[in-house]
């Protein structure tokens, strides 16, 4: 009889346990980072053992593989208006300010940099919702905010003689994941949003689900790595052509010069012993005239 959990998991499965995993970083259980990750691995998930894997250790998870349980309720901003929600402020005015490690999202995010910088992280941060909402003011300063490759972003706002800008792998579209929003102003400043994989790397434990995880996502981003591996080994083999024919080029260079001057010590020689063999060899010189003789004496 077939393992029961090697049954092929269903979309109604996956986000059936996307719902479960928002519901446990509701509770403080997850972090952005570990929400970002386990969604990513649920979607990745072929099996029903699979995505039993990813909830193992999170209480309520059905201790084995089964039908597909009713999912949570989605997740909504609060009914409340946007205006009367609370705001949470990091400012550095000539200064840095930096916001990182363990903390807790419950409140709208405000970051002000006057003539100085602003770093807000993540990818540990414990969320209440399935949205960040973020108001960034840059006058002169920057704004940076860290989060983890797999999150949708979404960023608007004015920049005045400054930039504002995203570099983060976000998910494919369709999926279920944590959103970042970002409202910025900008004033010859800046404020960039970035994902895990241009930051400093955090370090977190690894649990199985993790080991699985990255187990799946080399195996899935395996083609993109042999053919960066195959770009660079291209890359080499170009610098190294390159530079061999540079040499070549050299020595030959080096050859011609040492030739041209072998060519111009034979011609020097040449004319010397051109000039020696003329100055024996042509005719003597004429003697000296005769005196007269001396007239005879009276």
């Amino acid at each position: 009889m077939n393992d029961p959990g090697g049954m092929r998991a269903s979309d109604a499965e996956r986000e059936a346990v996307v719902e479960h995993l928002r519901q446990a970083s509701v509770e403080g259980r997850l972090t952005l980072a570990e929400l970002t990750e386990r969604t990513e691995a649920a979607y990745l998930a072929v099996t029903q053992a699979e995505l039993a894997q990813v909830t193992a250790d999170i209480p309520g998870s059905p201790a084995a593989p089964g039908p597909a349980p009713a999912p949570y309720p989605p997740y909504a901003a609060p009914a409340a208006p946007r205006s009367g929600r609370a705001r949470r402020w990091y400012a550095a005015i000539m200064s840095e300010t930096k916001r990182k490690g363990k903390w807790r999202v419950e409140d709208e995010i405000g970051a002000a940099a006057v003539m100085g910088e602003v770093t807000i992280d993540l990818r540990e941060a414990e969320v209440r919702t399935n949205r960040i909402d973020i108001v960034a003011t840059a006058v002169m300063g920057s704004v940076k905010i860290i989060v983890p490759d797999g999150v949708d972003v979404e960023l608007e706002g004015v920049a005045i003689m400054g930039e504002k800008k995203v570099h983060v792998i976000e998910a494919p579209p369709g999926q279920n994941v944590p959103v970042v929003r970002v409202r910025a102003y900008v004033v010859m400043g800046e404020v960039k949003i970035i994902g895990d994989s241009r930051a400093k790397p955090i370090r977190r434990a690894l649990a199985e689900w993790t080991e699985w995880w990255l187990e799946r996502r080399a195996e899935t981003r395996g083609d993109v790595q042999g053919m960066l591996r195959d770009m660079r080994g291209e890359r080499h083999a170009l610098h190294r052509s390159f530079h061999e024919a540079r040499r070549e080029q050299r020595r030959e260079e080096q050859e011609a010069r040492r030739e041209w001057r072998r060519e111009e010590q034979r011609a020097r020689r040449e004319e010397r012993r051109e000039w020696r063999d003329t100055r024996h060899d042509g005719p003597p010189y004429p003697p000296p005239p005769a005196e007269p003789p001396y007239p005879p004496r009276p």
